[in-house]
């Protein structure tokens, strides 16, 4: 036999082996965005539009508002003025020599004499930065010399006079309109009117506008403004249905996590990524360990991803958009359950997985709060064969999760004693639903689909169970040959490393079927009583002692065995054959072999296809030779062990198991130290020292 001998794989298996991966890979991958979907995080929520529903907190926050901020600054900045430059002389100074050139001008034109009225007229019009009116150049022209010589002067002092102030290019037409209050009083009022006129257009302005230091003043107005924060509390109205968003609703719902900023692109291809790496692990992991056994059972694995599945949709539904919910959420559960129906590896890997995808894209302190209370609950619950096991692991779960949120919240610098003592009771809640929910999730599997868990293992192993009453009332001789087997069988379980619990409770109920024709085998036979088998015909008593495998299962689906039992009942005799009938029929078919049909002889199998149902077999056989044979030394009992073990190898009937050389030998070294202690010798006492006066205690017939 192979050393590292595992079951075999059949086609079938590995075809559902890869579309189950491929369903619960694209199933995890829907879960992780499955938040996105039903919540609004990829709806077309913008700046003007309706909020489709109310947005409320999640948790306590406080975080920089770059919106407010940002509005706070421009404000700022908007309530600098604009800063202009000092009146600049030189610019008075131009002014002041266009207008005395332009007065100059005017005094030519007055005194050529060779040019006529009308030619002076024309010229006067079109004197730049002038716009002469046809009154006011009959007037100027009409003026006699000394009047014009005031005038002049005035005009340049009253120009002079306008320009020592700040003019500022918003202030130019102010000024202009203000020149005619600074004509002298002593001119007449058309004089007045066009001193005013003839220097109203070289009023400009003096103080011009600084950009530099405007900026300068802005920026340092903007940069004097403090952040703007923002604070809510968990279960806060962030944003009411029908309310108009804002730029600071989005802000604010991006912060809180109810919404994603950035392309759902990349949200899509996160979620795909991470989607990978769990399938990855998950292929790594159990094709490192090929040799747990429900890798080859298709209905443990869909139990398995169903619940995974469950679990983790239920995780992405609840957790967002909720502040409690998420701490009570009992994702310990999945892990504790896992582990009474498949072991503990099969929980702490799956518990894992299950709580970085749970919890992926959420707030920072998830994740390491189910993870850790995941597998502190896997931990403390075991192999959960007592009802108080599940309140050691909810205690488990309250005190990993307790001490999660006290550091959490202890790192955050801020404590909010009565939202710590709600998170403390949700922890609570999880601790204690986590354990119920295993605890009710295992019994329910194990009846309805027929799995396995040490509680209902123990359950139906009591004495009191109706179906070992009934088999202790119809066969008792069979059943102390089970209780034999079962011993031998569970110590031999123990030291290969398989499932002990199991092996025994298998080991009681393999010759269940023997309890419907008790009579038919020798150990529930009274001594003297006549031996059916010696005067039957061969193939009707091959075919009544084969019947008991058949009448075994029909016991067990009436009692609602787990269908686990049923491979014991169906295995331990794998594919051999009633040895004694054949011989009877080649001895009646004078020794010809062509003669008789061997299948008539055969067990229906299957052959054992896992190590507890192959250690059942052995353990029969070699309890029944032993029963047989009454070996005297541990010599005998060790080649009765190994002739048993040969047997089996010889017939194939180990093939498909996953037993090793290494475990063949401690199989053998356990059965021998077990049968040595049952069939040691015993010192024979003479009837005449058995004092008269005690009455013998009442034994029990030892089957044949």
């Amino acid at each position: 036999m192979n050393s590292a001998l595992l079951p075999q794989i059949t086609p079938r298996l590995r075809i559902f082996r890869w579309l189950l991966l491929a369903v619960v890979s694209l199933a995890t991958f829907g879960a992780l965005i499955l938040p996105d979907l039903l919540h609004p995080s990829l709806l077309p929520l913008k700046v003007g539009n309706v909020s489709p529903r109310d947005f409320e907190a999640p948790r306590d926050i406080t975080f920089e508002s770059v919106i407010f901020t940002e509005q706070r600054r421009q404000a700022a900045a908007d309530a600098v003025l604009p800063i202009y430059n000092p009146p600049d002389p030189s610019i008075s100074r131009q002014q002041m020599a266009l207008l005395r050139n332009a007065l100059d001008t005017i005094s030519r034109l007055r005194q050529d004499s060779a040019l006529s009225l009308d030619q002076k007229r024309a010229q006067l019009a079109s004197l730049p930065n002038l716009s002469l009116s046809d009154e006011t150049i009959d007037f100027l022209l009409t003026l006699d010399d000394e009047r014009w010589a005031v005038l002049r002067a005035e005009a340049l002092t009253v120009l002079e006079r306008t320009l020592r102030g700040v003019i500022r290019e918003s202030d130019v037409e102010t000024v202009r309109r203000a020149v005619p209050s600074l004509v002298s009083f002593l001119l007449s009022e058309s004089e007045a009117e066009q001193v005013a006129t003839l220097v109203q257009p070289f009023v400009i302005a003096n103080s011009l506008y600084s950009p530099e230091l405007t900026e300068a003043a802005r920026r340092t107005a903007r940069e004097n403004v403090e952040p703007v924060m923002r604070t809510y509390k968990a279960g806060q109205i962030v944003l009411r249905a029908g309310e108009v968003i804002t730029e600071a609703h989005l802000e604010a719902l991006i912060a809180l996590g109810l919404i994603r900023a950035g392309p759902q692109l990349l949200a899509l291809l996160g979620a795909g990524v991470l989607t990978i790496l769990a399938t990855g692990f998950v292929i790594l992991y159990f094709h490192r360990r090929q040799r747990l056994g429900f890798l080859y059972e298709p209905r443990s694995l869909l139990v398995m991803a169903f619940s995974y599945l469950f679990f983790l949709i239920a995780a992405r539904l609840v957790i967002p958009d909720n502040v409690l919910l998420p701490y009570l959420y009992p994702l310990p559960a999945l892990g504790m359950l896992l582990v009474n129906l498949f072991g503990l590896e099969s929980g702490l890997v799956i518990s894992i997985i299950a709580a970085i995808l749970a919890t992926y894209n959420f707030r920072a302190d998830l994740l390491p709060y189910h993870l850790l209370t995941s597998l502190f609950g896997v931990l403390a619950l075991g192999p959960a064969r007592r009802f108080w096991s599940y309140l050691w692991a909810s205690v488990a779960v309250i005190g990993a999760g307790g001490a999660i949120l006290v550091a959490f919240r202890f790192a955050e610098g801020t404590l909010d004693w009565i939202g710590m003592i709600q998170l403390l009771l949700a922890a609570t809640g999880s601790g204690l639903l986590s354990a119920a929910l295993a605890l009710l999730g295992q019994y329910f599997l194990a009846q309805w689909l027929g799995l396995v868990t040490p509680l209902h293992l123990l359950e139906i192993s009591r004495p009191d169970f109706p179906l070992l009453q009934f088999f202790l009332r119809n066969a008792p001789g069979t059943y102390q040959h089970s209780l034999q087997v079962a011993n031998l069988a569970e110590q031999a379980a123990e030291a290969i490393g398989a499932d002990p619990l199991l092996t025994r409770v298998g080991a009681l109920f393999h010759d269940i079927g023997k309890a419907l024709n008790p009579a038919f085998f020798i150990e529930n036979q009274a001594p003297g009583q006549l031996n059916t088998h010696q005067d039957m015909n061969p193939h009707q008593a091959a075919a009544i002692i084969i019947q008991h495998i058949r009448d075994g299962v029909a016991l067990a689906r009436k009692y609602r065995l787990p269908r686990r039992i049923d491979d014991f009942i169906l295995e331990h005799h794998g594919t051999m054959i009633t040895r004694y009938q054949y011989n009877q029929a080649l001895q009646q078919a004078g020794g010809d072999p062509s003669k008789v049909d061997l299948e008539k002889f055969r067990y229906p199998g299957p052959r054992p296809r896992s190590r507890e149902t192959a250690i059942l077999m052995l353990a029969d056989s070699a309890e029944a030779r032993a029963r047989a044979s009454s070996p005297r030394d541990e010599e005998e009992i060790r080649a009765l062990v190994r002739g048993v073990i040969e047997q089996a190898q010889k017939d194939g009937q180990l093939d498909h198991t996953n037993l090793t050389l290494h475990d063949l030998h401690l199989i053998v070294e356990s059965f021998v130290n077990t049968l040595r202690g049952t069939y040691h010798p015993r010192i024979q006492y003479p009837a005449a020292e058995m004092p008269l006066a005690v009455e013998p205690l009442p034994t029990t017939p030892q089957p044949k």
